[in-house]
């Protein structure tokens, strides 16, 4: 399992020395925040081209961190590797329509709330999804209240919950439980 600060400093290398430095003094001073910012420009900037799973690991930092939201779409942006590229693949767009969590059929905590595709895992078709409360004013919540693993298509024997501090645990299973079809 990889620590956060080693998988801060793997980000930090994808940049350029002097940049990457800047990225690992934001983590040395707890502005982890400011630090997603700066890779995200710096990827852009520099015309970093990175593989669609760093895009989804930098996708769930940016999402403990708070920032997925404002990074996304400076991420969905980012130059991708030209070249195949099996794994992970983020899924949400701006106009992806949540699903109601009770369809997924769990008859557990996702009842009564949204769940919206996040990342798909291009071997098997599993996709990690975020579950948010609607606020009264119609937009979801801010931070995720579950995350689900699901089979899309399958019965739900198959969908696995994570709390809202699970995002990477979440990932982990995604990508260790993956069986080719």
């Amino acid at each position: 399992m990889i620590d956060e600060a080693t998988r801060w400093h793997r980000f930090a290398a994808l940049l350029p020395p002097a940049r990457a430095a800047e990225i690992v003094d934001c983590w040395d001073i707890g502005e982890q925040e400011a630090g997603l910012d700066r890779l995200v420009a710096g990827l852009l900037t520099h015309q970093v081209p990175v593989s669609e799973t760093v895009r989804a690991e930098i996708a769930v930092t940016a999402e403990i961190w708070g920032v997925r939201t404002a990074l996304a779409p400076g991420l969905a942006r980012c130059l991708g590797e030209h070249h195949d590229d099996p794994g992970l693949r983020l899924t949400e767009h701006a106009a992806t329509v949540p699903l109601s969590g009770s369809s997924l059929g769990t008859g557990t905590a996702p009842a009564g709330l949204l769940v919206v595709p996040w990342i798909a895992c291009t071997r098997c078709g599993r996709v990690l999804a975020r579950a948010h409360a609607q606020e009264p004013w119609g937009d979801l919540s801010y931070r995720a209240r579950h995350y689900v693993l699901l089979l899309p298509g399958r019965s739900s024997t198959s969908t696995e919950l994570y709390g809202p501090d699970s995002a990477w645990d979440a990932l982990t299973e995604l990508r260790m439980s993956c069986v080719d079809p």
